[in-house]
């Protein structure tokens, strides 16, 4: 079952929704962070979109959804993008498809 997580930094503040599982078309969504608008985002790699657009397939030359950096990473699952500190979730937990 596929679910998003709500996630805090403890020192900033700062929320992002993170995607976990597969969605009903076969497709995941890697969170990505940005070091140019120090964001997390999300983006659909794989399941019938990848069949179709061959660019969706990976990460591999995709740009960040906010401001169109290329280089953005792979999120580690912990570090805020905006100061470094830890995040972690709060609980909210909500499913998708």
């Amino acid at each position: 079952m596929a679910q998003t997580k709500v996630y805090r930094c403890v020192k900033c503040g700062y929320e992002a929704e993170i995607y976990e599982g597969k969605g009903f078309m076969g497709q995941h969504i890697v969170t990505m962070s940005c070091p140019d608008c120090s964001t997390l985002q999300p983006l659909v790699v794989g399941g019938v979109i990848g069949d179709v657009a061959p660019s969706f397939r990976s990460e591999v030359g995709r740009l960040c959804l906010r401001c169109g950096s290329e280089r953005i990473v792979r999120w580690n699952g912990h570090s805020c993008p905006q100061c470094g500190a830890d995040m972690t979730p709060t609980g909210d937990v909500t499913f998708w498809t």
